[in-house]
């Protein structure tokens, strides 16, 4: 069932140059702009050098002139079906790697593989006191909240819907709903809006994705309810949606908003690209209502490597 398990059954696929969009409304304003990283699926873990890998990221992100750094999720590899003991390690492992390594402001969400003890074989019982998003809350905060850059405002929303048979999908639940229309109702007329989530709003991974990710008992690939929040987003001047989880850079442009899907920190997890997209991040620029991505590789190299082609 875990996706990651379904990745060595691929063949090769090329590597992906560096690549740029943007979007520009009719309206401008005037803004000297500002770039920050998003970055998602970092699966950091001790073995196949992830690690590593996630430090010289982290470096390289470092270097840049990027104001602040987004997380956009799964951590580490995993908290879902393992036991607390390597849940524990492995979150040590990532915290540790971030405070040597990060040397910006890092904004954090959700993500699916954060979230302990989900599946039944992992021993944890569902009553246990950091069970399922309680481990990453006790680690990182709040699983949804919002920050104002610069004139725009974010809101960070937690998109793992954990369901009764023990399993997940993607889902914003009805207590964040409300509480997006409250917190976006209270910014001033015309704010420009950035949303962030782990498990894409809109994305066309379900028309490329590898045939066994089909066989889940849950919807893993984007969120279930999102027209409900994006009947909440219309009525307000969203310029883009963040997304992870996917771990292929995508983007695409949908009445007026940019819904921008980053690549994976590690790739197929750490065995090389993953339907085409290398191991990166994204770098995203705001001036005005102009949202600029670019995505950037970092010169990992896999010391087991099995590219994951379309």
């Amino acid at each position: 069932m875990e996706r990651r398990n379904l990745l060595k059954l691929a063949m090769s696929a090329p590597f992906v140059p560096l690549t740029s969009h943007a979007v520009a409304a009719s309206a401008t304003t005037a803004d000297a702009g500002f770039t920050f990283a998003f970055m998602g699926d970092c699966h950091i873990a001790p073995e196949r050098g992830a690690d590593r890998g996630c430090a010289m990221c982290f470096e390289q992100i470092s270097a840049s002139q990027v104001d602040f750094v987004i997380q956009g999720g799964d951590h580490i590899e995993d908290a879902m079906e393992v036991g607390r003991e390597r849940a524990t390690m492995l979150m040590d492992l990532y915290q540790r790697t971030e405070r040597q390594h990060l040397r910006k402001p890092v904004h954090h969400v959700l993500g699916n593989h954060d979230c302990l003890g989900v599946f039944a074989k992992s021993g944890i019982d569902p009553s246990a006191r950091d069970h399922g998003k309680q481990f990453y809350v006790d680690r990182f905060g709040p699983r949804y909240y919002a920050f104002d850059h610069k004139g725009v405002h974010f809101v960070v929303l937690d998109s793992m819907g954990i369901t009764p048979d023990r399993n997940y999908e993607g889902r914003v639940d009805a207590e964040q709903l409300e509480w997006l229309r409250a917190d976006l109702a209270a910014q001033p007329s015309g704010t420009r809006i950035v949303v962030v989530t782990h498990i894409p709003l809109v994305t066309a991974m379900q028309c490329y994705e590898p045939e066994a990710w089909l066989d889940t008992p849950h919807n893993w690939t984007f969120v279930t309810n999102g027209r409900e929040v994006l009947r909440i987003l219309r009525e307000h001047n969203v310029l883009a949606v963040l997304q992870a989880h996917s771990h292929v850079y995508e983007r695409i442009e949908l009445n007026g908003i940019a819904f921008i899907t980053t690549g994976a920190v590690a790739g197929a997890d750490w065995r090389g690209s993953f339907l085409g997209t290398p191991e990166g991040y994204t770098e995203i620029t705001i001036s005005g209502r102009v949202v600029t991505s670019r995505y950037r590789t970092y010169g990992f190299s896999s010391v087991d490597r099995e590219d994951v082609a379309i």
